[in-house]
């Protein structure tokens, strides 16, 4: 990603943890493990820093390095699953209109594929990824959850089946030793929140529908590839965000800690457990603090 004046800002105001589009994340409030209600994790400052859109009809809008404002679909998404959050904890039913507003948006904007477009202004030949075809689905299945509306379900089947698809046919799936990498970008090395977001997607398909087929495999076998993985994740200081080994922004690595509390939650599985104390434990030492803010600065000067 190139040098900007624009990234610089963006990289910046995360770096401080001061980013709209990185408010702070901490493991959901509303979700259980046995049906499907709120998100995993907490995004309610999503909608709390732009309070304003609750009332009018606006979704909220992602800056790009043209200065131009742009419908990105995983912060629609994002900001949908932090408004039906708020509505499960408060009952404010602007919250639940923006909700449903946000998933009909998604829908009206899926491709005839099951894709959505969702890096068509930053990377326009690699335009899909599994993280946007799974929160995709995922709010879907909340909303034919709520509403009982077939079209969401069948919505919510053709982004997995997209999102499923191998890269060399279009979709957004490594296969290494026929367990599926789920790619959040199509084109750089698999990262762990996008894998992992991707991946739950499939989890809320398996547990509205009970499936125990395809999707039920295909979840098992992308969650055993992200175990054998997991320790590719992890240096002995801090997190990292990807497979190319860049390390983890703060703002990402706290989130890692919340997205492996919720994975220990769902699963059960103990790695999950030992990952998010580990960082954790890594999180609360200044030095280490320290090291992977400096580290992260250097990496992101010399991308």
């Amino acid at each position: 990603m190139a040098l900007t004046r624009y990234n610089m800002k963006r990289w910046l105001l995360m770096l401080q943890g001061k980013s709209l589009f990185h408010v702070n994340q901490e493991i959901g409030k509303c979700f259980t493990k046995t049906g499907l209600t709120g998100y995993y994790n907490d995004l309610t400052e999503k909608v709390t820093h732009e309070p304003e859109l609750l009332d009018s009809d606006q979704l909220p809008l992602h800056p790009t390095a043209s200065g131009e404002k742009v419908y990105f679909p995983v912060a629609v998404f994002q900001y949908g699953f932090g408004a039906y959050d708020l509505y499960l904890q408060n009952g404010d039913e602007r919250c639940l209109k923006k909700f449903l507003e946000c998933a009909k948006w998604a829908i009206d904007n899926q491709e005839p594929s099951g894709a959505w477009n969702n890096f068509f202004f930053s990377y326009p030949q690699a335009p899909y990824g599994a993280m946007a075809q799974g929160e995709g689905a995922s709010i879907m299945l909340r909303v034919y959850k709520r509403t009982g509306e077939e079209r969401y379900l069948h919505a919510a089947k053709r982004a997995l089946d997209f999102m499923l698809k191998p890269l060399d046919q279009g979709g957004t799936c490594v296969y290494e030793q026929g367990m599926p990498v789920l790619m959040e970008y199509t084109h750089l090395p698999a990262v762990m929140n996008g894998w992992i977001y991707a991946w739950l997607g499939l989890y809320d398909y398996v547990v509205v529908t009970g499936d125990n087929g395809y999707y039920k495999e295909m979840m098992d076998k992308s969650l055993e590839a992200l175990e054998q993985r997991m320790p590719l994740f992890t240096t002995n200081y801090w997190s990292k965000y990807d497979l190319a080994k860049r390390i983890a922004s703060p703002f990402y690595h706290h989130m890692h800690i919340a997205l492996m509390q919720a994975m220990y939650q769902l699963t059960g599985h103990q790695i999950f457990n030992e990952y998010g104390q580990r960082w954790q434990h890594y999180e609360q030492r200044r030095l280490n603090r320290y090291r992977a803010f400096c580290m992260k600065v250097w990496q992101k000067i010399w991308e």
